[in-house]
């Protein structure tokens, strides 16, 4: 009898905080998966120096890490299925950061590559398992909020990275942009032990081998090809040959999944539209987003003569937008409706990516950062309806196989924005007959944005009805 009552005042207390604890236990790891994967952009040239290599060589460890996602990735439904969602999470969080650990301890190429590896598997559950987790323990109406939470590391991320990257290199060590993630994670698995429901395995099926390997072999081919292509650490012809490879697998996958009952990517999914309006058009509206963490500190340092440091300080301006939209996300979709909000934050976000091609020295750096402070706003709202719609109308035993075809596309359109990216700028400067400069990176976002404003296109053929029982919305008549 004396145990009744604080029983009841921990189910009190799981009852208002779990809501609002999961998705940021949840938010804190993808942040450090995510600021790592961009953080050693401004630390190479000092990393190189100690290991003994060149930076070129050493942008080996940006394909590498994400070559090891976009192998494990696929298989990342099947295995949160099969041994739940919670330990794998925690799993990939411990090998995420021992990947940490050993890129702190590499004294050479070879292990610095591999120690990346190592990261790349870990963050390869951590993304999508954490979604799934999100999606299975958090009510439908509470998904947008939850969402909103899980959407603003993603953002942050690439934004945050070059900053911490700079500032500890520059003042500290290189070592410790890496084992910043150590204190980080293990309490990322204290947490996850403590406050994240458990959620057990269910029975699955075999995994499907064949289908894992031709998955792995396409995204990994593509991702791998247009990295060497955008970012020639090896000579392009290979990129090229990884890149042909890739999309040759994704043509056996397609023909294998058809004739597969349980495929590891399940393509069946494309039959539910809000599922295929959200992956199709976040697909177009990544290869401008990813195009931007490669093209704005590059600008930034070869237009304006900015330090990597100070370059970096500017572009955080956008993950301040990025949270500050969390506070009124909810009620917008409420009010709204995802077709709605959707349609208006892929033209807003696709016009400030216009915008930044008509940046300067002459430009007041307070007119940038607005520019990129309401990007940081619009883009953060943007993705998370993209993240909630995405599972509005999928049913819960096909929770785990949304996750990985989500987590799938969105690593190859964020690859390709950055080849994007890069060839834009190459085709720009044999136009000019000269190096980079400014006017190169201006072309280049006038270039991607153009894909952006192709995103409206399968939000707009959506009902408005999309989604509602996700967001609340409730249409009005002659709403379409």
């Amino acid at each position: 009898m004396p145990d009744k009552p604080r029983h009841s005042g921990h189910q009190r207390f799981t009852e208002i905080a779990l809501p609002r604890i999961v998705p940021l236990i949840l938010a804190v790891a993808l942040f450090m998966e995510m600021m790592d994967s961009t953080v050693i952009a401004t630390s190479l040239p000092a990393i190189a120096a100690d290991i003994g290599t060149s930076p070129i060589a050493l942008k080996l460890a940006f394909t590498t890490y994400l070559v090891a996602l976009a192998i494990f990735i696929p298989a990342s439904g099947w295995t949160a299925d099969r041994f739940g969602a919670r330990r794998v999470f925690m799993i990939a969080i411990a090998i995420f950061t021992v990947g940490s650990l050993l890129c702190a301890a590499a004294d050479s190429l070879a292990a610095f590559v591999g120690a990346r590896f190592i990261q790349g598997m870990g963050g390869s559950m951590m993304t999508p398992v954490a979604r799934l987790v999100l999606v299975r323990a958090t009510e439908r109406r509470d998904l947008v909020s939850a969402m909103a939470w899980l959407s603003v590391p993603a953002l942050m991320g690439p934004m945050v990275g070059p900053v911490v990257g700079g500032f500890l290199t520059t003042f500290v060590s290189w070592h410790w942009i890496f084992l910043v993630n150590l204190p980080i994670g293990l309490a990322g698995i204290a947490l996850s032990a403590r406050f994240l429901p458990e959620l057990p395995g269910r029975p699955n099926g075999k995994l499907d081998v064949t289908g894992l390997l031709l998955s792995g072999l396409a995204a990994a081919g593509i991702v791998f090809g247009l990295s060497v292509i955008s970012l020639p650490a090896l000579p392009k012809p290979v990129g090229v040959a990884a890149t042909l490879t890739g999309l040759i697998s994704a043509l056996l996958y397609y023909r294998h999944a058809r004739r597969t009952e349980k495929p590891v990517l399940d393509l069946r999914l494309f039959s539910v539209r809000s599922f295929r309006a959200t992956i199709v058009s976040g697909f177009l509206v990544r290869l401008g987003i990813g195009a931007t963490p490669f093209l704005l500190p590059l600008m930034l340092q070869i237009g304006f003569g900015l330090t990597a440091f100070h370059s970096g300080l500017v572009t955080f301006v956008g993950a301040v937008g990025a949270i500050t939209a969390k506070f009124t996300t909810a009620r917008t979709y409420e009010r709204f409706g995802f077709k709605h909000v959707l349609v208006a934050t892929i033209a807003i976000s696709a016009l400030f990516l216009t915008a930044m091609s008509a940046f300067s020295p002459a430009v007041p750096f307070s007119v940038i950062y607005a520019v990129l402070f309401m990007s940081g706003v619009v883009r953060s709202l943007m993705f998370t309806g993209f993240n909630a719609l995405a599972f509005a109308d999928v049913e819960s035993e096909q929770a785990g196989a949304a996750t990985a075809l989500t987590a799938v596309f969105q690593q190859i359109s964020l690859a390709m924005g950055v080849a994007l990216a890069g060839m834009m700028v190459e085709a720009s400067m044999v136009f000019h007959a000269s190096g980079p400069g400014l006017v190169d990176f201006q072309f280049a976002f006038l270039a991607v944005s153009a894909f952006s404003f192709a995103a409206i296109v399968p939000m707009i053929a959506l009902d408005s009805k999309a989604g509602s029982a996700v967001s609340g919305h409730r249409t009005t008549a002659g709403e379409t």
